[in-house]
């Protein structure tokens, strides 16, 4: 079965425990050994599938677990907290994650709404930020396709890129396919907002601003936006200020570097904020999660 032979890959080229980037660009392998609780991480534009054990994704307080039956889809740079509570030497969370070239998705998403024509809009209500997909047989066999290149440097090179864009359509294909339509196909403002936000945590952000990047009036602007992403636009911005400062502070900065890295002027307010969102102070929080942020 090709989920066993991606199994094996993985195993042969990871045996232990860790997170290893692949000759593959935006492939990452990773073996977790150990529970691994939900800590502040913010996800670029990603799949992520496990062929062993579980792992857990949380957005605005929203908990998603997946495992081998399931991948997930970030369609968009999104602040999350992230881990595996349940791994464990004998029960490893095994898994692959796929970074999402947004040119790329953006292309394929254009070409599959070209070639479909005119669809009528649907009344459904909009996709999840974070969506879960079954492993379809075509979403299998693109994963499989793509890792086996790995055995030779040359094939790595020449048709890595096509076997990316293979696996990128068939997410675009898969039950997952509506959220990834939505933050790469046409009327992807919402998404092209946070691309823009993303770059920008430095400075000060309104609404208005937000809105007038993506030529939207302030009312319709919030409203999507929520929908999108289940966060009113400050709530998200603040959420990723303070994601980003986490995961500095967990990889050895200080609490006023994090905190300026990220647009606080003072450092008092970024505590208070920290302290009432994650439970801790920035310090007593890296204590306690070191090398957690790493792996999630």
């Amino acid at each position: 079965m090709s989920k066993d032979r991606i199994t094996r890959i993985i195993e042969r080229r990871l045996p232990q425990a860790g997170l290893v980037q692949t000759a593959l660009k935006g492939v990452r392998l990773f073996r977790v050994t150990e529970p691994v609780p939900c800590v502040p991480a913010v996800y670029e534009p990603t799949v992520v599938a496990i062929l062993g054990g579980s792992k857990e994704a949380v957005l605005d307080g929203a908990h998603r677990v997946y495992d081998s039956s399931r991948y997930l889809l970030c369609p968009m740079t999104l602040p999350v907290e992230a881990g595996a509570p349940q791994a464990s030497e004998d029960s490893p969370l095994l898994g692959v994650m796929i970074a999402l070239e947004p040119r790329v998705m953006r292309d394929l998403a254009i070409e599959m709404e070209s070639a479909a024509g005119a669809v009528r809009r649907s009344e459904a209500p909009p996709p999840p930020a974070l969506a879960l997909a079954a492993w379809d047989a075509g979403f299998t066999e693109a994963l499989r396709r793509l890792l086996e290149l790995l055995d030779s440097p040359v094939d790595t090179a020449v048709l890595g890129p096509g076997r990316l864009r293979e696996l990128y359509y068939a997410v675009l294909r898969g039950e997952a396919g509506a959220a990834a339509r939505r933050a790469f196909g046409v009327g992807n403002e919402i998404a092209r907002t946070i691309d823009y936000l993303s770059s920008h945590l430095q400075e000060p952000l309104t609404i208005d601003d937000m809105a007038r990047h993506v030529g939207m009036s302030r009312a319709v602007f919030h409203r999507r936006f929520k929908e999108a992403t289940t966060m009113s636009p400050i709530q998200f911005v603040k959420s990723m200020r303070l994601n980003n400062a986490a995961m500095k502070i967990a990889q050895g900065k200080t609490v006023n570097e994090a905190a300026w890295d990220v647009g606080y002027a003072s450092t008092s307010q970024f505590s208070r904020e920290f302290k009432r969102l994650y439970g801790h102070s920035p310090r007593d929080w890296s204590r306690s999660v070191q090398g957690a942020a790493r792996l999630m």
